[in-house]
């Protein structure tokens, strides 16, 4: 029970720190940091918009992070909001679904990369995982 408490904190902690160096690597041409590319990359996948809150519960971060996110965002010419401000989808702006495309495509590429050995079927299986595993840790225990 302890090995397997040991590998899998560990495999988890080096996918996170290589998962945080590979989006600082990616964004610094472009002076962003790794929740500026979920936040980017949660907006490409909604062109409806998403709201602040919605942004914060898709990238699992508090509120304030993303708040700060979202102001370097707009202020480089990224995303627009609306008009009313309170509660109103984030839309990008020509800029920011550019961007998002190129983040996109280096985002197939890492995640081909980690993944190339794996076959179809030991993929299913670990994601299923991976989601199962994450919703139960994230239930309040008894």
């Amino acid at each position: 029970m302890l090995q397997r408490f040991q590998d899998f904190v560990t495999g988890i902690t080096q996918c996170y720190r290589s998962i945080q160096k590979i989006k600082s690597t990616e964004m610094t041409e472009f002076g962003l940091k790794g929740t500026h590319v979920m936040c980017l990359f949660f907006l490409g996948q909604h062109p409806e918009g998403l709201t602040a809150a919605q942004l914060s519960q898709m990238c699992a971060e508090d509120k304030a992070a993303i708040s700060r996110t979202l102001a370097v965002l707009q202020e480089r010419g990224y995303i627009q909001t609306g008009e009313k401000k309170y509660r109103a989808p984030l839309r990008l702006t020509a800029a920011g679904e550019e961007l998002a495309r190129q983040m996109e495509g280096l985002i197939q590429h890492w995640v081909t990369f980690g993944g190339d050995d794996l076959t179809q079927e030991e993929r299913e299986i670990f994601y299923r995982a991976l989601g199962k595993i994450a919703a139960r840790l994230g239930e309040k225990p008894e």
